[in-house]
């Protein structure tokens, strides 16, 4: 089975989205899958970037550098000609991402959807954003095979665009563990970016290290070195970070909106984030707790592989070939 999976979104510094894309490709070959192709119309930078981040990875790479690349994704997806069969010869699968939508004469149609807080909170989200997002939902409709990255966001899915998704949660990667390299000690620690959603406006009273963006590979230390990581989201597909702080040894506060309900288990204290006085409140508790919330967020993270994720992925194209 010849596997074509879009790495578009790894030109760029890797964020959730990225992060998945990378881990899904090497559970695929812990999977068993024999033959897996790289591609992406990318420019100079984003092709090394790429490179980069696909780095121990035993694919293909068919990565097209062209100047303005973002255009030219644009308009082939508009256009919806040539098919890729002119660009890669023939394939099995191919799994588009919210970047590239290029028409394909045959084999499997896969996409997966990460959440919906586009749909949810338009006011929210970027109209680039609402754009591509909005792009993939309308391709889930038409797609062999639609993969979610929790059963909260599957039912989302299932109840907002009318398609049954396959569930593939993402994995942990070995990288984070309670051992390594620490960057200090002794703080709360809070990581994302900006906007809304994410909240991290209401941990600025509370005293906490608020970290917008951190190279992938730093996130491990960062992790090790907080006593305490603060999770205030109002919506999530998931919530990666949750169950990475837990792997590394970490003590989880985490929104207890519903989204993150699959993320938090029963392994991180629970606060409403709308109320600083309650986050105020959980940070203590994980704090006192700290010896039963790690040994439980360390039992809970072992359960999210990427080979598990591979495993998912896998399964779905084999049943919508």
């Amino acid at each position: 089975m010849r596997i074509v999976v879009d790495v578009s979104p790894l030109s760029h510094p890797r964020t959730g989205i990225g992060n998945y894309i990378r881990g899904m490709l090497g559970g695929l070959l812990e999977a068993g899958a024999a033959d897996v192709v790289a591609f992406a119309p990318a420019s100079g930078r984003g092709a090394e970037q790429i490179a980069h981040s696909l780095d121990g990875l035993s694919i293909a790479h068919e990565i097209r550098t062209l100047p303005v690349a973002y255009a030219w994704r644009e308009v082939w997806s508009a256009l919806r000609r040539p098919r890729l069969e002119r660009v890669l010869g023939r394939f099995d699968v191919f799994h588009l991402s919210d970047w590239l939508h290029v028409p394909q004469l045959a084999g499997v149609r896969a996409v997966t959807v990460y959440d919906l807080a586009p749909l949810h909170f338009p006011d929210w989200s970027h109209p680039r954003t609402r754009r591509l997002h909005g792009r993939t939902y309308r391709e889930a409709r038409e797609a062999d095979v639609v993969f979610a990255i929790s059963e909260f966001t599957a039912r989302d899915v299932r109840d907002r665009l009318g398609v049954e998704p396959l569930v593939a949660y993402p994995g942990v990667d070995e990288r984070f563990t309670p051992d390594g390299e620490v960057a200090e000690r002794g703080y709360a620690l809070a990581i994302g970016t900006r906007e809304p959603r994410k909240n991290l406006a209401v941990l600025e009273p509370l005293g906490v290290r608020i970290v917008d963006y951190v190279p992938d590979e730093e996130l491990p230390r960062l992790y090790r070195g907080a006593d305490v990581f603060v999770f205030p989201s109002r919506f999530e597909g998931f919530g990666m970070p949750v169950v990475e702080a837990m792997a590394c040894g970490t003590p989880v506060v985490c929104s207890n909106h519903p989204s993150l309900d699959e993320a938090a288990g029963d392994a991180a204290v629970r606060v409403d984030p709308e109320d600083a006085g309650d986050i105020a409140r959980g940070i203590e508790e994980a704090r006192e707790r700290r010896d039963e919330v790690v040994a439980r967020g360390l039992a809970h993270a072992a359960r999210f592989t990427w080979r598990a994720t591979g495993d998912a992925i896998l399964a779905g194209y084999r049943q919508a070939a």
